[in-house]
């Protein structure tokens, strides 16, 4: 297949330049069929086998990129496209751009944190506190869900060492593995929001053949996802052993039984487990007559 042509008629897709999502972003791309190119220190990625172009920007800016139709499409965090929501409502512009997919990956929560000897009885002890955070308008929606009068610091960066410099009682943050966090002597006390990365598209209309590749796009990026934790499973059993075989595979739907040749009370079980395949299953698997077991990772599936 000959490399398309780099013009007016290509998808532009935004990710974060640089962070959390980026590499999980373009390794999604990539497990989705995408051959890109992009030098060092350049901001834009040119498809090879696909009129697909990736412009790497701040994730604060990819919802604005695609409300405004720079790009037909963006790969961003539901925490910033959710501030983003809010902020637009707050200043009663209307929300255009909508989310296609909800991804796997990018999992982390906006939660609130206080600091180690601060005391905590729950939700109510925020009234009247000063919060440090970098998405005032969701943290304003969560206090306000929850009739709390607080004060919000809005801050650009370093949330987490507001408290120590005297500019806030707690913190609204992002938080992953919660070492920050601990770095700074603070402690979890309650959750904002939950977030994973999200696919968001342009409000314009797309041209046919643009159309066409972005549900070409989101077949392929379904067939990736539908396979993340999935398995092959292929093993021989006697045929008295199936009903507790079919059991014991997890996530599966009806598996393929083919008959060995020469054995007539033995077959040969293949199926894909949706659900990963844990040495304990394996153990199970062995116990209730099953042997030759192989495990094998999927890359692809269509359904």
């Amino acid at each position: 297949m000959s490399a398309p042509d780099r013009g007016a008629g290509r998808l532009k897709l935004a990710v974060q330049k640089s962070g959390r999502l980026t590499e999980h972003s373009t390794d999604l791309l990539v497990r989705c069929g995408l051959k890109f190119s992009r030098g060092k220190d350049q901001l834009v990625g040119y498809g090879e086998n696909m009129p697909l172009d990736l412009l790497f920007v701040r994730d604060d800016d990819i919802p604005d990129l695609v409300e405004e139709d720079v790009c037909d499409l963006g790969l961003v965090g539901l925490n910033v496209v959710e501030e983003k929501r809010l902020e637009l409502a707050a200043r009663g512009h209307e929300v255009r751009f909508s989310v296609l997919r909800s991804l796997d990956f990018g999992r982390c929560r906006l939660a609130i944190a206080v600091p180690d000897d601060a005391p905590w009885q729950g939700v109510a002890s925020l009234a009247g506190k000063r919060i440090a955070t970098t998405y005032p308008y969701t943290l304003a929606r969560y206090l306000e869900q929850n009739g709390i009068r607080a004060d919000i610091v809005t801050l650009s960066g370093a949330v987490e060492i507001a408290p120590r410099l005297g500019r806030a009682d707690a913190v609204c943050d992002l938080v992953s593995t919660g070492s920050t966090l601990v770095a700074n002597r603070l402690r979890e006390v309650t959750t904002v929001l939950e977030s994973h990365a999200v696919l968001v598209r342009t409000p314009v209309a797309l041209a046919p053949e643009k159309s066409e590749w972005v549900e070409r796009l989101l077949m392929r990026i379904d067939g990736v996802q539908q396979v993340r934790e999935s398995k092959y499973i292929m093993l021989h059993a006697p045929r008295s052993a199936l009903p507790a075989i079919r059991k014991l595979l997890p996530g599966s739907e009806s598996p393929t039984i083919i008959p060995l040749e020469g054995h007539p009370d033995r077959v040969a079980v293949h199926a894909v487990c949706r659900e990963n395949v844990f040495w304990e299953t394996l153990e199970k698997l062995k116990a209730a007559g099953a042997s030759a077991l192989l495990v094998l990772p999927v890359e692809k599936m269509l359904a």
